[in-house]
């Protein structure tokens, strides 16, 4: 199969992903990679800082979440991230759309089974 059909489903719920797992809570940078390859690294892979970081960027830049600076265990700094109410909101939006979206298409997908030979 084509990998970039992969892709683009990757690319097209990185988001809401994201904000679902900033709806546990606020955390940050390294462990929302973590659980990216916790909860979906077989089928998300390794996830890579340089496709996470610019869509958290990008989402901050939106409104959806926000990051503050906070000391961590190491002396360095960590960027925490968090949703805002603008995020929650569009994150319900996208969780009904997505709900509906799937079962259409595994709607489709029956009609292909039914098809087989």
């Amino acid at each position: 199969m084509d990998n970039r059909y992969i892709q683009q489903f990757k690319k097209g719920s990185l988001e809401m992903i994201l904000l679902s797992i900033l709806s546990r809570g606020e955390t940050y940078g390294y462990e929302i990679m973590t659980q990216l390859n916790t909860l979906g690294g077989e089928i998300f892979g390794a996830p890579r800082e340089g496709t996470v970081y610019p869509v958290l960027y990008r989402m901050e830049d939106a409104g959806l979440i926000r990051c503050r600076l906070a000391p961590a265990p190491n002396g360095r700094s960590r960027k925490y991230y968090a949703l805002t109410d603008l995020g929650r909101r569009t994150l319900a939006e996208l969780q009904t759309f997505w709900r509906a979206y799937t079962r259409r298409v595994e709607d489709f997908l029956a009609l292909a089974e039914d098809q087989e030979p």
